[in-house]
């Protein structure tokens, strides 16, 4: 691969991970009800880039871990509603019944 093409991959996974902050951010900064922002949140699984998961796999115990881009055990914390939206992305089984 060339070096040109291995730095907009690069390029394109910041961009998505700081999308991804951002809309953690908003989404923790403007509740829409008094519940804590913890709780407008969930798990999405299989969405995250090589090293940049949020926390806890079945392989691995500390976020930014994951071995692999779109590992099936590593998530990502997403506001509630986006992780339907995104290509690849599932729900755990709790954040699912809720």
């Amino acid at each position: 691969m060339s070096d040109k093409k291995a730095e907009l991959k690069k390029i394109i996974a910041v961009a998505i991970s700081s999308f991804l902050v951002a809309s953690i951010a908003y989404a923790a900064d403007n509740k829409s009800d008094q519940n804590s922002g913890a709780d407008n949140m969930q798990k999405c699984y299989g969405i995250a880039k090589k090293g940049m998961n949020d926390c806890q796999t079945k392989m691995v115990s500390c976020a930014g871990s994951a071995v692999k881009d779109n590992q099936k055990d590593a998530f990502l914390f997403l506001p509630k509603g986006d992780c339907e939206k995104i290509v690849g992305g599932k729900l755990s089984a709790d954040d699912s019944k809720k």
